[in-house]
């Protein structure tokens, strides 16, 4: 008789414990981080000397500190899009950023929390680059894509050159923007 309490006591404990693994199991896809995918549009300029061949990187984020930088984007070119247009010019693999064409790219990253809010560029190599605008649209979520960002200047070499359209706060001493940590990524 004592063996048979002490096992039903047994299958007990084990029952609460499964039931409590199972309950706590409710909340493990929240936990882990998914990736979604963007299109991000790049127009080049039709200034003389505008176009580049050397590599171009972005880095975009949300309010919320995700950030999402891409190496090499001319490795992610899709197509070339009319700028007056929005018909496909032509579906063959083009080298990107050519003075006066729009260039699509898709990219697959971290799932953004909240809408775009700042997009930098940077250039390294020894081409100047002028870029018109660029926008990035969260495939899965439209209500997260970034509104167009402006550049129509030449970009420096090896910096991160850019906008940062996320929240302000407006004091008396002037705009204050909030403190952008980014964290440390490996290069791959």
């Amino acid at each position: 008789m004592e063996i048979i309490r002490s096992r039903r006591g047994l299958i007990v404990a084990c029952c609460v414990f499964l039931l409590a693994l199972i309950a706590g199991g409710e909340n493990l896809p929240q936990n882990i981080k998914r990736n979604c995918s963007y299109t991000v549009t790049i127009q080049t300029t039709c200034t003389k000397g505008a176009d580049t061949s050397d590599h171009v990187s972005l880095r975009f984020g949300d309010e919320k500190s995700n950030d999402m930088i891409v190496h090499h984007l001319n490795s992610k070119h899709v197509r070339q899009v009319d700028p007056l247009q929005p018909l496909v010019l032509d579906d063959n693999p083009r080298k990107p950023f050519q003075a006066c064409l729009v260039d699509e790219f898709q990219v697959t990253g971290q799932c953004m929390e909240s809408p775009i809010c700042y997009l930098y560029l940077k250039l390294s190599g020894s081409d100047d680059w002028r870029p018109g605008f660029a926008q990035v649209e969260a495939l899965e979520e439209s209500s997260l894509s970034s509104k167009s960002f402006y550049f129509r200047r030449y970009l420096p070499r090896n910096v991160w050159h850019g906008s940062d359209l996320c929240s302000k706060e407006i004091t008396p001493f002037g705009i204050r923007h909030k403190r952008k940590v980014f964290k440390k990524t490996p290069v791959p």
